[in-house]
């Protein structure tokens, strides 16, 4: 092993010491640092320590101001003291029935309070809460609860029909109902009950504090469990320092709580005392509503939603008031430089597109001016993170322009998959599993994954540069290009399109067109029209059932 050299650690030191200094910064402009206050920053530590990011931010809030709203879902509102006491009954609740720190607790939810006073009762409580994606089938929720070893299972009425193959040792909660269906024969208990018939004080800290397991995406595979570590305050800078979030402001989420993306921006408007309008499934029209309604100054969304807003009719756009957005937080999935541009041409220069994964959370955000100046970019690395690119020996590529493997050092970087695994590292940073190239100004760009490469006749094509070419047609709303195996090129290009309404696109049309843009073994040897393009619960493409090879 090599050990670095007295200049090396002097670097070093000097690089933890600047980042320490400018993420304290970022966050007094952003409102986390009350500064002169530093006994209110103090209880605020101490907060987080005890009881964890979430559970702890939702206190911090309650104090400064318990009259302040936390959310705002179809049910209506609650106040950051409200949340606070009710996670204090549920939290008793679910230890009066048996759950012991250091144990799971899965929730199959989409965004309402309960699953909001979850989050913060597993917080209190010293258990683990497994965000499950409500999106998966019968056989993934059985596996991923077997494998997990979850002990109980809060969920909403709509999939009850998932859990018959869920141990029946599993307790199971309802954490909401639906308002048209009788409770009439009920056994199961409803988590709104159980917190009204509990006493809410409030509830000792746990000797450690409960954290949350996020799932990978599973669009090649089963999904892998990553927990989320706790990690020192200083962190949200790495959100804050290029994304300008600000205290007491409001966020609209339209991303799912249970995505990295949603779970990130959710616990951080909470930091920042930020009222969150959230609904239980996404609407594009209800959304502009919300933002105009709330005065909303951020909205969070995956690539998918934001499509689905931007294609609403202009006159529908123009029916509600959203100049009081500054950000339009995009992640989770590419977005392509068409989308970007829609995007930024009906809201303004609002657009920041952040790039990470569940395992490296944070990687890269670009900015408006970033996104202005190079579409498609995904940005720089902010303050706390370091973004490299090695070639397929593991040596570092430092020119622009040229293809690399990407990897990541953040301190929201996981330490490895709940079954042991891990992603690869180098230099101690993290492979995000993407590849990308810097431009000469050191901007970073996406190409693909590493495993999407395609080799069709020894020439090396990534998707996303064919994908992004297609849908900047009118007639075209959504492509994906896969690799099938060809006996004579080893693999052949196949693109599936979803055409607009009205379009004459043909195979013949599809193919001139990629011809006339790009090299001539991009274009796809086969096209499929689809009706809908196949996507997880968060909007990312289902290769795999593409037939991808």
């Amino acid at each position: 092993m090599r050990y670095p050299g007295v200049s090396e650690l002097a670097t070093l030191v000097t690089d933890k010491v600047t980042d320490t200094v400018r993420s304290i910064e970022v966050m007094r402009q952003a409102g986390l640092v009350p500064f002169p206050r530093v006994d209110e920053g103090i209880r605020s530590l101490v907060a987080i320590r005890r009881f964890g990011p979430f559970a702890g931010a939702n206190q911090i809030a309650a104090r400064r101001d318990p009259t302040a709203v936390g959310i705002v879902d179809d049910l209506g509102q609650l106040t950051f003291k409200q949340l606070d006491a009710q996670s204090n009954a549920l939290a008793r609740a679910w230890s009066e029935r048996g759950i012991k720190p250091g144990s799971v607790i899965a929730a199959l939810c989409r965004d309402h309070r309960g699953l909001v006073l979850s989050m913060a009762a597993a917080g209190k409580l010293g258990v683990r809460l497994l965000l499950m994606n409500t999106g998966f089938a019968k056989p993934q929720l059985a596996d991923v609860a077997t494998r997990e070893g979850v002990t109980a299972l809060v969920y909403d009425q709509e999939f009850t029909g998932l859990l018959d193959a869920v141990d029946a040792e599993v307790d199971r909660y309802l954490a909401w109902v639906d308002p048209d269906v009788s409770l009439a024969g009920n056994e199961i208990p409803v988590l709104a009950e159980l917190i009204a018939s509990t006493d809410d004080r409030p509830w000792p800290a746990p000797a450690k504090p409960g954290g949350f397991v996020l799932l990978t995406s599973g669009t090649t595979g089963t999904p892998k469990g990553a927990p989320r570590p706790h990690t020192s305050p200083l962190a949200s800078a790495q959100f804050l320092d290029r994304i300008p979030l600000r205290s007491g402001e409001a966020t609209y989420m339209g991303a799912p709580l249970f995505h990295g993306t949603g779970l990130s921006q959710f616990i951080l408007s909470f930091a920042l005392g930020c009222k969150v309008v959230m609904r239980r499934k996404f609407d594009p029209e209800q959304t502009l509503r919300g933002v105009a309604e709330h005065r909303c100054t951020a909205l969070v969304l995956v690539p998918t939603m934001l499509q689905r807003i931007v294609d609403l009719p202009a006159e529908v756009r123009a029916k509600y008031d959203t100049t009081s957005l500054r950000i339009i937080f995009v992640a989770g999935s590419a977005l392509s430089p068409d989308l970007g541009n829609r995007a930024t041409a009906a809201f303004g220069d609002v657009v920041h597109n952040l790039y990470g994964s569940t395992e490296v959370a944070v990687a890269t955000v670009a900015t408006p001016e970033d996104w202005r100046k190079a579409p498609g970019t995904v940005g720089r690395a902010p303050v706390g993170c370091k973004v490299v690119l090695y070639d397929s020996h593991g040596a570092k590529i430092t020119e622009p322009h040229v293809t690399g493997r990407v990897f990541v050092g953040s301190g929201l970087s996981f330490g490895g998959y709940t079954d042991g695994r891990h992603k690869e590292i180098i230099d101690g940073l993290l492979s995000s599993g993407d590849v990308g190239h810097f431009d000469a100004d050191g901007l970073l760009f996406i190409d693909g994954r590493d495993d999407e490469m395609i080799v069709s006749g020894g020439e090396n094509v990534f998707p996303i540069e064919v994908e992004n070419l297609l849908v900047e047609r009118n007639d075209v709303i959504e492509a994906a290009v896969v690799g099938v195996t060809d006996a004579e090129f080893g693999q052949r290009l196949k693109a599936y399109i979803v055409r607009a309404e009205g379009s004459e696109l043909d195979v013949d049309g599809v193919r001139e067109y990629v011809k006339s843009n790009l090299a001539r073994y991009k274009v796809p040897r086969e096209v499929e029209f689809l009706d809908e393009l196949p996507r997880n619960a968060t909007g990312k493409v289902l290769r795999n059932k593409l037939g991808a090879s």
